[in-house]
């Protein structure tokens, strides 16, 4: 067990925790948002960020802060914290981002960790590969060889109580991915960076990101904090914290300020676009667009980066109340809708339900069902792997109507669209208690069907008759074909 991390609260994979910071002297509640500092400029400062957005730690790069004479010398002097202006926890970058856009840096594992533990750094990262997505695989296997290889140098550095990272790549290989968690999960490192995701999210492909983050996941144990790294803009939050992300880093606030974009939990606006500001953030209630478009390119640039940051902020406290009150996946759901691509990253996410049932609580507040993807929802698959629990009858009436009068059964169980059989002493049990439309889908009929399926299948004895509200033969196809069928809306 990690001690540095302690889970407090979980809904399908997202989770609170608390990453203890032991060289800062802090405890950063998860999520968490690492604003990221260039320490060449000063669009939000490392402060205010501390005392006006509630930042708990920041990210900043240590192989910049090496290679200029100035920072370097005031870094050494000074120690981060007193440089930057910040009272909570650092964590400080490598180079390896240098690395994958230059293609070669100055400096070993070894030399940039010694580095970040004598300027201050509270979590350190050693010289990792960060593999592009789709390169052969060979190219893949032969650079992850060498990440691994870093990352046992790195255990061998005297950090002290510096908390230090393991990268985790694989490129888009999930069995690559898998075995790079499992490898970094045996280190006697702290921190699990997610890494080389940045194109695939600046291609939109949430899904392939989706993938690698499960992978990753199955490779990590359960207490691991996972950083998904370059993970920056508001509107893929939810859907990264449901797949078990706890940190992420931005540079989104400051860049998309630079050129004058707007973010929003839906996506990014040009400001020369925008007629009515949408958000309630001080920016927006001081200003009109008109007015922040009137300002002197700095002066707009720090506003538009203020209001980046308090929807960024606000995104994560958002994420938090979902996952303590049970209602995530509802959330990653508004979000999916903000985008095609999106939407395809929230189904993948629910091909891995297996996975996000693990960590599901099994009793929450409520369930809505608000759209077929719903039907694929982990909860829906708990219930049909636990129907083999049950003791059922020699013969059994399972219907959407009234429990019979008659002594035709031994018993009746409800059927509910998209959980299937229960018996109607469960009716009140979480998840039962769903609320679903009246105007029921084809997906969550089918997955009624597939929980009749499930019960037959572990009770190949029993004697089973199925009333239904009129389900289509497409649904019906799925019903074992020694079910009997009544449709209650042919009396």
């Amino acid at each position: 067990m990690r001690e540095c991390f302690e889970l407090r609260d979980t809904d399908a994979g997202g989770r609170i925790g608390e990453l203890s910071v032991p060289r800062a002297d802090v405890t950063v509640e998860t999520p968490a948002l690492l604003p990221v500092i260039n320490p060449n400029l000063d669009t939000i400062s490392p402060r205010r960020l501390a005392d006006e957005f509630g930042a708990e730690i920041l990210i900043t790069n240590s192989y910049i802060i090496h290679g200029d004479d100035d920072l370097r010398e005031r870094a050494l002097a000074d120690g981060l914290h007193d440089m930057l202006d910040f009272p909570g926890a650092i964590m400080t970058d490598s180079g390896s981002f240098q690395l994958s856009e230059y293609g070669e840096i100055t400096v070993t594992t070894e030399e940039i960790l010694e580095f970040q533990h004598e300027i201050g750094s509270d979590i350190a990262t050693p010289v990792d590969i960060p593999t592009p997505p789709d390169v052969p695989r060979e190219q893949a296997e032969r650079e992850l060889e060498t990440t691994q290889e870093r990352l046992e140098i790195a255990e061998d550095v005297d950090t002290g109580e510096m908390l230090v990272s393991a990268p985790v790549q694989g490129s888009t290989y999930p069995d690559l991915r898998e075995r790079a968690g499992r490898h970094a999960e045996d280190t006697d490192l702290d921190v699990f960076p997610v890494g080389a995701v940045v194109p695939l999210m600046n291609d939109y492909r949430y899904d392939d990101v989706v993938d690698v983050v499960a992978a990753s996941k199955r490779g990590l144990g359960a207490d691991a904090p996972v950083h998904l790294f370059g993970a920056g803009h508001p509107m893929m939050f939810a859907l990264a914290v449901a797949m078990g992300c706890d940190l992420f880093d931005s540079a989104a606030y400051a860049l998309y300020a630079r050129d004058d974009r707007y973010l929003t939990v839906r996506g990014t606006r040009a400001l020369e676009e925008i007629d009515y500001l949408p958000c309630s953030c001080a920016v927006c209630t001081d200003h009109s667009p008109d007015e922040l478009r009137a300002l002197p390119d700095d002066e707009r640039e720090s506003e538009l980066a203020a209001h980046n940051l308090h929807v960024t902020f606000a995104e994560i406290r958002r994420i938090k109340q979902a996952i303590r009150a049970g209602n995530l996946l509802e959330l990653v759901e508004q979000r999916a809708r903000a985008h095609p691509t999106m939407l395809d990253g929230y189904r993948t996410l629910l091909d891995h339900a297996a996975q996000l049932e693990q960590s599901d609580p099994v009793s929450k507040g409520s369930f809505f069902y608000t759209s077929h993807e719903s039907a694929r929802r982990p909860e829906v698959l708990r219930h049909h792997e636990r129907l083999e629990r049950l003791s059922v009858p020699d013969s059994l009436l399972l219907t959407e109507g009234s429990a019979p009068r008659s002594d035709e059964y031994d018993d009746s169980w409800r059927v509910e669209p998209p959980f299937g059989p229960f018996p109607r002493a469960l009716s009140k049990s979480y998840p039962l208690t769903a609320e679903v439309p009246d105007r029921t889908d084809r997906a969550a009929l089918a997955a009624a069907a597939d929980g009749v399926a499930r019960l037959v299948d572990v009770n190949p004895d029993a004697n089973i008759t199925l009333a239904h509200d009129g389900w289509p033969a497409a649904v019906l196809e799925r019903v074992p074909d020694d079910v009997a069928l009544v449709d209650l809306t042919a009396a």
